[in-house]
């Protein structure tokens, strides 16, 4: 039904504009959806999470997460990249930290989803 709706060209002109306006606010919809790429793997979300407590070293982070120094600092790499997180030296030793709390925002907010959406599943 909605295919022949859209072969007759049956468009809601009032629904498009508001879509367009809102979609215009979020004038940079690449940057936002590399963000979200950057701490959908899970291993960078790791990261973003243990950062929030305290500063880490890539050897703590490569424990925490059961990977390599390697592969730790790859992934802190793009969190870099993406200005997620900084460093600080003390030494020799590299201590990685967040920028700031929007990326927690958006984990917390992730969080709080998840868990509307299991409680969700055991009500109904």
């Amino acid at each position: 039904m909605n295919q022949e709706l859209c072969e007759r060209r049956i468009i809601h002109e009032d629904r498009l504009e508001k879509a367009r306006k809102l979609m215009g606010e979020f004038s940079d919809i690449e940057a936002m959806s590399d963000l979200f790429k950057a701490i959908g793997d899970p291993g960078r979300l790791q990261i973003v999470l243990a950062l929030d407590a305290q500063e880490m070293c890539v050897c703590d982070l490569a424990a925490l997460l059961g990977v390599s120094e390697s592969a730790a600092s790859h992934q802190i790499r793009i969190l870099r990249t993406m200005n997620l997180v900084k460093n600080r030296r003390e030494g020799q030793v590299l201590y990685y930290r967040l920028v700031d709390d929007h990326v927690m925002q958006l984990a917390r907010v992730a969080r709080d989803h998840v868990a509307e959406l299991e409680q969700g599943e055991t009500n109904g």
